[in-house]
């Protein structure tokens, strides 16, 4: 970290329009959750719960945080995102950490919005195997939004759809 001690000024930047991409998500919402049971295995069989999301700024806007309430059926859990905006390639980067397993921090997907749909792609591994994984964010509205997680095993060639994430906000 530069420190005025060093002598070295810090980066400064003009951060843009982009930097307010989540500010839609801010406040609190009523998730409906659907998921995939299995994952890679080519299965249709879904399970849907309920949750809740608490999402606030932070960085002075350049970054954003969500506290998440999962109630899957087998018992209930809780969750973050973290998200933080480079204003030099003016892309976004999201970390998961699952309360389940506190100690590991999602590898990050990176990415950005246009035309009203944020599209974060980031490598992963899946039950040992190298993937890629996709979050959608789309149909944003001032009381709704949509996300979505994909996952592919061929570079991003074919996709699969295993959890979607439909909010309404909470007044």
């Amino acid at each position: 970290m530069a420190s005025s001690a060093s002598g070295i000024a810090p980066r400064t930047f003009e951060a843009g329009a982009a930097v307010h991409d989540f500010d839609f998500y801010m406040g609190r919402w009523r998730v409906h959750h659907r998921r995939l049971k299995e994952r890679l295995v080519g299965s249709d069989e879904w399970e849907t719960f309920e949750g809740t999301s608490t999402a606030w700024p932070l960085l002075n806007g350049a970054g954003n945080v969500d506290d998440n309430v999962l109630e899957l059926p087998a018992g209930t859990y809780r969750a973050i995102s973290l998200r933080s905006f480079d204003p030099w390639s003016k892309t976004w980067s999201i970390w998961w950490l699952d309360a389940r397993n506190p100690g590991q921090l999602d590898p990050p997907v990176v990415g950005r919005f246009k035309d009203g749909v944020g599209t974060f792609i980031g490598d992963d591994t899946f039950d040992g195997q190298p993937i890629l994984v996709r979050f959608l964010w789309s149909d944003i509205t001032d009381t709704t939004c949509r996300w979505e997680q994909a996952f592919s095993v061929d570079g991003g060639a074919t996709w699969e759809v295993n959890w979607v994430m439909e909010s309404e906000r909470i007044e």
